[in-house]
């Protein structure tokens, strides 16, 4: 059963936005170290994938391809090997006008929490803010 994703840029781990920058520009979505980089290998084919910055709100969105994979995280302690889990995101955007936690909430119809990494919702709820974004955010 499809589902639906949003996935925290780990923005405020990474202040510089290296992990940010890099997902908008490989077009994916990721997560690293244990407990949380597991969870990327959840996210099926199909799903809806939503990526969250701190502070700004939804900034892109896609379509999960399905396919985990495992890569080098490179941080100020250095090279962490097989510590970064990724997967590429079809029908990739870039929000124009970024979609604030207020909004979800309002769009959804009850709270998300978006403090975690990875938040999981039925894709009933995903759909209503891709469809939401598609009226309103795009630029």
């Amino acid at each position: 059963m499809r589902k639906a994703y949003i996935i925290n840029t780990n923005r405020t781990n990474r202040p510089g936005g290296e992990t940010e920058r890099d997902m908008l520009k490989n077009e994916k979505c990721s997560a690293y170290f244990s407990p949380w980089k597991e969870r990327i290998s959840q996210i099926q084919p199909n799903d809806l994938v939503f990526l969250y910055s701190n502070g700004t709100g939804i900034i892109a969105r896609g379509v999960a391809t399905g396919v985990m994979e495992i890569g080098e995280y490179l941080n100020d302690d250095g090279l962490h090997i097989n510590e970064e889990y990724y997967m590429h995101l079809n029908r990739f955007e870039r929000i124009g006008r970024p979609v604030p936690s207020s909004d979800i909430n309002d769009i959804v119809g009850n709270h998300v929490v978006l403090a975690q990494t990875m938040v999981s919702m039925d894709y009933d709820r995903g759909l209503k803010i891709w469809q939401a974004i598609t009226r309103n955010y795009l630029e």
